[in-house]
Formats: C-alpha cells, sequence, structure tokens
C-alpha cells in the first residue's frame, strides 16, 4: 500500500455526520413529530410552558457542544493540520510503516479542488522538503515523498546516485535495498532505480522521490508533480504503533 491512510479524518467524518443527524432529530424532526393538543386549552388563562428540565436541557447542550467541536475539528483539519498514518515502506527510515504524523496544509497554499492556481502561499516546495500530495494517476490517494526537484532543475540518477543541475547530491536519509548490480540484474539495463534522466522540471512541477529508493513508486514512474495537487508539508510524528504496540521513542519528533 503506497498511499497514506486518514483513520482518524474517516472517524471524524462519521462522528461529525451522527451528530448532524442527532442535531437534525433534536431541533427539527423531533418537535415537528411531537402531538399537538386537538382541543383548546380549557381556561383561557395562558399557563407558561413546563420547562425542559435540567436533564433534557443537558442532554441536548451535550450534544450541541460535540456538534460545534466536531465542526471546528474538520475546519480545521482542512484548512490548517491534517493527520495520515503512514501505512508502507517507501520513505524508510524517515518514516516508518504505524507513524502518524501531522502535515501542515498552510505551508504551501492552497488549490480549490486541485484544479486551480494556488493562493495563499506562505512558501514554495523546496529541495528536501517532505511533502504530501494528491496521487496523479489516482484521486482518491494520498502520497508521501521527499521534493528532489524544483522548477528549472535538471534531475538525473547516475548508477543510482542522484544529481542536480549536474552535482552530485549528499542524501543521508536515503535507503538502498539492492547494489545498482542487482538492480539491472532483477529489472534490466533501463530500470529508473540505476539511470534516469537528465530531465527538465517544468514551471509549476515538482520531482518527487521516496527515500526508499528501491522501493517507492515516485516521479521516476509517474513524471513530474503538478503543484495543484500538493495538499501540505509533512510536520511531526505525534504517535507510533504497530499492532497496537507503540513506541514511544517516535513521539513528537519532527519529520526532517
Amino acid at each position: 500500500m503506497e498511499y497514506l491512510m486518514e483513520n482518524l479524518n474517516i472517524l471524524l467524518y462519521i462522528l461529525a455526520g451522527l451528530l448532524t443527524l442527532v442535531e437534525l432529530w433534536v431541533r427539527v424532526l423531533w418537535p415537528w413529530l411531537k402531538p399537538k393538543p386537538t382541543e383548546p386549552p380549557v381556561t383561557p388563562v395562558e399557563t407558561p410552558a413546563a420547562p425542559a428540565g435540567p436533564k433534557t436541557e443537558s442532554w441536548m447542550e451535550t450534544i450541541d457542544s460535540l456538534w460545534v467541536a466536531m465542526v471546528v475539528a474538520l475546519t480545521l483539519k482542512a484548512l490548517l493540520i491534517q493527520p495520515f498514518t503512514i501505512p508502507s515502506g517507501s520513505m524508510e527510515d524517515t518514516l516508518q510503516v504505524g507513524d502518524y504524523i501531522l502535515v501542515k496544509k498552510y505551508s504551501y497554499g492552497y488549490s480549490l479542488l486541485n484544479m486551480t492556481d494556488r493562493f495563499l502561499e506562505f512558501d514554495k516546495p523546496q529541495r528536501k522538503d517532505i511533502v504530501v500530495f494528491v496521487y496523479p494517476e489516482d484521486h482518491t490517494k494520498d502520497f508521501i515523498k521527499r521534493c528532489i526537484g524544483i522548477p528549472g532543475d535538471v534531475i538525473e540518477l547516475r548508477k543510482a546516485e542522484l544529481y542536480v543541475n549536474g552535482v552530485k547530491q549528499v542524501e543521508p536519509y536515503v535507503k538502498h535495498i539492492f547494489t545498482p548490480d542487482e538492480v539491472l540484474t532483477e529489472e534490466g539495463p533501463d530500470s529508473p532505480k540505476v539511470t534516469f534522466g537528465p530531465v527538465t522540471i517544468l514551471p509549476g512541477h515538482y520531482f518527487m522521490m521516496g527515500d526508499n529508493r528501491d522501493n517507492s513508486l515516485d516521479s521516476r514512474y509517474w513524471g513530474q508533480l503538478d503543484e495543484k495537487f500538493i495538499k501540505g508539508k509533512a510536520w511531526m510524528i505525534y504517535w507510533h504503533s504497530v499492532n497496537f504496540h507503540p513506541d514511544l521513542s517516535r513521539m513528537f519528533t519532527f519529520v526532517h
């Protein structure tokens, strides 16, 4: 599974939907369906309606508070911070399976429905930033990769070593599972894991690669990333757990 999972996001949507249904029932449907008196009151003197009672009022206030909290949480998720879960090893060892991360959605601004030019940009992706984006070949999936090239850069791989604008890059975060010779034996002389480019990055596009270079579906295979698909910058690991076994040492560590 190359794409990111959004377990917390799904839970928030479900809770918000359920609370919205409860709100509609309590505020709209219940009063409307409540039986109306069929006979006029015995006395013309109007009497105040009986109070709903502390238990009923408390219950309704709790529902209101929870619904508002869900709306606020979803708004913050849409505009500021969004949680993701890492399900694959394409960014090892920087990010590991079972990491739960927070992504700053405001860092690179916004694109409406991944169709418009970006606006409200605080910054643009820089080389070595770890970026979350919509997978260009399947817009239902989100990917996370490292930005290797920005507009105008010339990207090339020689014997599995990265060159940017003709300069060999120092990449201490990169992981290789196989040697170049092993890759060529397995995949043939045209494997993009060993030899790629040179290619020039187009305006408004970026070149993305996983840190686990031999196990990453990235720009070497599906091309340059249009900036419209960018969702945000990876910020922090707030939890790590595999098979319900947490690793507290990875909690609240920043992503680099």
